[in-house]
């Protein structure tokens, strides 16, 4: 029997630094279906009670098909913790820095959002540097519907 150790046990086999990031690489996320649940979820945490997030009648009643998404609701499907990139980091990321979005296109209930985030910069300093992710979400009829940035601070790979 081989004994265990805590310090294999990684979601990916091997850690990333700076140095290891190219320009282009995606990061995809899990596409996920704006259901009601989420909705309520989302408005339970935000603690945005306006009615256009959870009255459906209120919606049709100003042309809409279902509740409409608050921007925020659908900027947190990119988060990078849904997918790899905090797992490829756990020794490297040194923190989040920066955050923009524009929400291109409405999000309603029941339209399911494919996020993804992308290397658009590499900025390197002395110790650390500096990783640009492009973040996209388009919907299941291939609409961009957000657009935006991240900067995450990585540390370079120890001397």
């Amino acid at each position: 029997m081989t004994e265990f150790d805590p310090a294999t046990h990684r979601m990916v086999p091997e850690q990333r630094w700076f140095e290891d990031f190219v320009i282009g690489e995606r990061f995809v996320l899990p596409g996920r279906t704006q259901t009601t649940a989420i909705f309520a979820a989302f408005q339970t945490a935000s603690g945005d009670t306006h009615p256009i997030h959870y009255d459906v009648e209120y919606c049709r009643a100003r042309g809409m098909p279902h509740l409409l998404a608050h921007g925020f609701q659908t900027l947190v499907h990119t988060a990078p913790g849904a997918g790899l990139f905090p797992y490829l980091t756990e020794e490297s990321l040194v923190g989040f820095l920066e955050q923009s979005s524009k929400f291109l296109k409405p999000v309603y209930a029941d339209d399911t959002i494919y996020p993804a985030l992308e290397v658009i910069e590499l900025t390197p300093g002395r110790s650390t540097g500096t990783v640009t992710l492009r973040s996209t979400v388009h919907n299941q009829r291939r609409e961009l519907v957000l657009e935006g940035m991240q900067k995450f601070l990585i540390r370079k790979r120890p001397g």
